[in-house]
């Protein structure tokens, strides 16, 4: 029997994911504190990342009278996507990426989808933590005010107005939190796929899927929770609508992340019932 493995290009992939999980999976348990650490690091840099777009912005709009703003957007998003390379670079724990590896983890039954909701639960509570720490530390000084604090609220007013349009502004919602997570993920599936051996070509393909969701219009879970807990302790937000909007963006950031790409390229990369039919025994 010939080799199946130009079939499966993928299998490296899985397995570096598989073992990334088992890490995950035994840090959450007897290293819960060590865990949480990593990810309120991730919420700290995702938040810091974010509020330099946002200084971004203002600078360009300000210098210009507005003219320049549309080429702020673009290279506040390019700063942005420096967030996940940090986040990669410093062992931090990201939600919106460990929705993938759990759901690879999930179809291979490497982990129980109990185990799995303790581990993303903890990584999103982590997230928070980081976030709310950074959030404290922009209340106390002048950081949400000025040029800067007008694009937060201009965030934030938009990332709660897609409820005003009802059923159809819910859908542009999801849909955006999908393709958000989606581009999120197939940036890490290149890093994770055994084909990128440079640190720097790494670093561009996370840099350009963060950038392609931030410039876009996309909607992350993390970033959003973030930056509605610094609303939230600076100029204030609607908390009803708030936990309605993380709602929606969580299940599309799961879809688009957990789903069409983990499980997708978990199901495109099983060879065992190819290998059941030549008679070979499958292996993991």
């Amino acid at each position: 029997m010939s080799d199946p493995s130009h079939l499966f290009p993928g299998k490296t992939f899985i397995s570096t994911v598989l073992d990334a999980l088992d890490t995950k999976t035994e840090m959450s348990g007897g290293l819960a504190r060590v865990y949480l650490m990593r990810a309120a690091m991730a919420g700290v840099i995702i938040g810091i990342m974010y509020l330099t777009n946002f200084a971004v912005i203002a600078a360009f709009e300000s210098a210009s009278d507005g003219s320049l703003v549309n080429l702020g957007k673009l290279l506040g998003a390019l700063i942005f996507g420096f967030a996940l390379v940090f986040i990669y670079y410093s062992k931090s724990e990201l939600l919106t990426s460990n929705m993938m590896i759990v759901s690879i983890g999930l179809y291979w039954r490497r982990i129980s989808p109990l185990r799995s909701l303790r581990v993303l639960a903890m990584c999103y509570g982590g997230n928070f933590v980081g976030g709310l720490a950074l959030a404290l530390m922009i209340a106390g000084s002048t950081l949400a005010s000025g040029a800067m604090g007008d694009q937060l609220d201009a965030s934030v007013e938009h990332k709660l107005s897609y409820f005003d349009s009802g059923l159809a502004g819910v859908s542009d919602l999801f849909f955006r939190a999908i393709l958000c997570n989606f581009m999120i993920n197939l940036g890490m599936l290149l890093v994770y796929n055994g084909l990128i051996k440079e640190d720097l070509t790494k670093a561009i393909v996370m840099i350009m899927s963060v950038f392609v969701f931030a410039f876009v219009g996309f909607e992350h879970s993390v970033a959003n929770t973030v930056v509605f807990t610094v609303a939230a302790l600076t100029h204030g937000i609607d908390y009803g609508l708030a936990l309605a909007q993380l709602g929606v963006v969580l299940l599309g950031n799961f879809v688009g992340g957990g789903l069409l790409i983990g499980w997708y390229y978990a199901y495109a990369n099983d060879d065992r019932r190819y290998l059941r039919k030549r008679g070979a025994t499958p292996t993991e």
